[in-house]
């Protein structure tokens, strides 16, 4: 049987000792799923992606990560766990303003041995097809500080970064939310390439219901999450 990309099972979380904010008796991510996590802002998703991702402990439950409970991890353990096997692309792209366009890329392969290993000798050329994919190939581009570019290009210097070195799961929180309907649509399909040519599950969150078409599954947060508490 095939361990799942994300297994999580009785997760409470509260913000010490206030209401729970999360109460999900079950959720899943299958390897190589495409999903689509609705919501509207406030609904739990980010926290929800902070415990997946290890950066928050749960109150009480299960959260598996390709087979790890992460909340029986040491925070160092999780934090490793994170740098190796996962690609996040954060709301507000949190990139590195000092550093070129290809060193935000290339850095996740700086904390990871398992990721610069997928990539082999030339991180550079491997963050330079991952951003051609995005449609940024402008050599001078690639060199400049990523503080100079517009959203947009920002937005795909973060995706790529989330991808490079081959993470087994990919996360996105809402990363679209600066851009047209048509630039979107388009970043979200050449993610979704991207991920199905590496096998790996993809987790997208956004507010935005007309996305949901663009993925194999859509969930909604309200309709898992039992304490529809504000977060």
């Amino acid at each position: 049987m095939t361990v799942p990309a994300i297994e999580i099972e009785g997760l409470r979380f509260a913000w010490g000792k206030h209401a729970p904010v999360l109460d999900i008796p079950s959720f899943h991510l299958a390897r190589g799923e495409r999903l689509f996590l609705r919501g509207p802002s406030g609904s739990g998703k980010s926290t929800l992606l902070g415990i997946i991702a290890g950066v928050l402990g749960a109150s009480a439950g299960s959260v598996r990560v390709l087979g790890e409970d992460m909340t029986a991890l040491s925070g160092a353990a999780r934090d490793r766990m994170r740098a190796d096997h996962l690609g996040v692309i954060f709301q507000m792209f949190n990139l590195v303003p000092y550093l070129s366009v290809t060193g935000n890329v290339t850095l996740p392969l700086k904390f990871s041995a398992i990721r610069r290993r997928a990539v082999g000798s030339d991180p550079e050329a491997e963050a330079g097809r991952l951003l051609a994919r995005l449609g940024l190939t402008d050599p001078a581009l690639l060199a400049r500080r990523v503080s100079d570019l517009s959203v947009g290009q920002q937005q795909r210097v973060a995706a790529a970064r989330a991808l490079i070195g081959a993470p087994e799961i990919v996360i996105a929180d809402e990363p679209t939310s600066a851009v047209d309907a048509d630039a979107r649509d388009r970043f979200i399909e050449l993610l979704s390439e991207e991920t199905a040519r590496t096998g790996a599950a993809l987790l997208f969150v956004s507010h935005d219901v007309s996305l949901a078409r663009l993925f194999d599954r859509a969930v909604d947060l309200a309709e898992i999450n039992r304490a529809g508490v504000s977060a």
